[in-house]
């Protein structure tokens, strides 16, 4: 079965079997529950919806029949077509509209596809909207509209406007960017951050730019996760070519990675650790992370007088609570920055314009850059279960094992050591419990790791 159903959208792998994958019929039944979700809670006027996707070889077809059921729900579509996913959340305020639906599976391979809901901000939707969703695809839709009252079908851009508010950012440094005459290597994997990247750092004022994977067909170079390994070309690419700087996104341009001078990769922890610093540097204030990011984050806002909140795991916790306490910076330590001053979401493309900015700013090079943060290494672990486990009995007692430790259990259990910390979290979609510790060097964080799995293993039948 590949079809996960959550509040945060609809994943599938195409093909297949109707309700164990993402097929036509079931594409058909979300778009439907979605437009009525709309329906339901937009006052009852005449509703528009902007849609936007990656480049994935499935992503035509999936468009066709999003634009054809919304239109048969009886609400107009904006197309933007092939759009970043922040692209896309942009466009929903931009067009006035009410909703948005992102065709992207993300970091998932080519097989893969969803559909991602936004509000009417271009924010993904609260946990509660995205149950209501799923009840209403339950009961089932009652009728669809007729037929002088179908949606219209409107093709738009926001490709340059959404590089234009980039550039106004009053934090984005075009002028000192340009002047820096960097050299910058792009890894466009084949999907939309192939279009949209080159012009933005040509708008930067960065003239010598290198791409590589630079047709948006879908056919991904490599795997799609901006992983060390599967990122070689570039590596070696930026080292060849004596570049300044490598970008890598994942297929729909909210995560950033970045490649060093010597072709070492920058860390996804440390993209937001970085645009932080120079954000904090010129605008004192909060930052917020998940619960599963580096603590680096925290040891720098704290060092420019700010105060670092983290949130449960999950882009709309994250947005969540940066709005609670009205930070400047946040994001996630998959390589994604949320930078209020344009929008709430996760952002490769802004991420890109402030490191650029920071770079040239502090007139150095990226991996003197790098060793100017706290030195951390997070490793993932997990423990397999039994089906008649209670999963969240086993947390509680995890919880009361290291009450004399700085425990968090907003999502799962996070203990804080003097060395480091360690984050537990139930699957949703496997029998098995998530492991996250991160400490000064790998073996520091294994220990941890496997410390708490001997406790687990010495008092529980898993």
């Amino acid at each position: 079965m590949s079809l996960i159903k959550s509040i945060s959208g609809i994943r599938g792998t195409i093909g297949g079997k109707t309700g164990d994958n993402l097929t036509p019929e079931d594409i058909v039944k979300f778009v439907s529950a979605y437009a009525e979700w709309l329906k339901n809670n937009r006052n009852g006027k005449k509703l528009k919806v902007v849609v936007g996707r990656d480049a994935r070889i499935s992503g035509q077809m999936v468009k066709m029949i999003v634009n054809g059921t919304l239109s048969g729900c009886g609400i107009d579509v904006i197309d933007i077509d092939l759009a970043s996913t922040p692209t896309t959340e942009m466009a929903v305020v931009h067009f006035n509209a009410d909703g948005g639906l992102i065709l992207t599976a993300s970091h998932n391979p080519l097989q893969w596809n969803a559909l991602k809901m936004l509000n009417h901000k271009g924010e993904f939707l609260s946990g509660d909207d995205g149950k209501a969703i799923l009840d209403i695809v339950d009961k089932g839709i009652e009728s669809y509209a007729e037929v002088h009252d179908l949606g219209k079908i409107d093709t738009a851009s926001y490709h340059q406007e959404h590089i234009d508010e980039i550039i106004k950012l009053e934090l984005v440094k075009p002028e000192i960017i340009a002047h820096k005459n960097f050299k910058v290597v792009i890894d466009g994997i084949n999907s939309v951050g192939a279009l949209i990247i080159p012009d933005l750092l040509k708008s930067l004022g960065v003239t010598e730019i290198i791409e590589l994977n630079n047709e948006a067909n879908g056919h991904f170079a490599h795997p799609a996760e901006p992983l060390p390994e599967n990122v070689i070309e570039i590596c070696q690419t930026v080292k060849e070519t004596k570049a300044d700087l490598g970008i890598v996104v994942d297929p729909d341009v909210d995560r950033l990675a970045l490649i060093d001078e010597n072709g070492i990769m920058f860390g996804e922890e440390y993209t937001i650790v970085a645009v932080a610093e120079y954000i904090l540097k010129h605008k004192k204030g909060n930052t917020v992370s998940n619960l599963s990011s580096s603590r680096a984050l925290k040891d720098i806002t704290e060092k420019e007088g700010g105060e670092y909140f983290a949130s449960a795991v999950g882009e709309v916790n994250v947005v969540e609570m940066m709005k609670a306490q009205n930070a400047v910076i946040g994001g996630e330590g998959n390589g994604g920055v949320i930078y209020p001053e344009l929008h709430y979401g996760r952002d490769a493309l802004v991420g890109i314009a402030l490191f650029l900015s920071h770079l040239a700013h502090e007139d150095i090079k990226v991996s003197e850059l790098k060793k100017r943060y706290p030195p951390y290494i997070i490793i993932k672990d997990k423990i397999e279960l039994s089906p008649e486990l209670n999963v969240d009995e086993l947390l509680n007692d995890v919880e009361k094992a290291y009450q004399n430790e700085q425990v968090n259990t907003t999502d799962g259990v996070k203990i804080d050591f003097k060395n480091g910390w360690v984050h537990l979290r139930k699957s949703n979609t496997e029998p098995i419990i998530r492991i996250y510790c991160e400490a000064a060097t790998e073996r520091e964080a294994k220990e941890l790791a496997k410390g708490i799995k001997q406790n687990i293993n010495n008092s529980f039948t898993i």
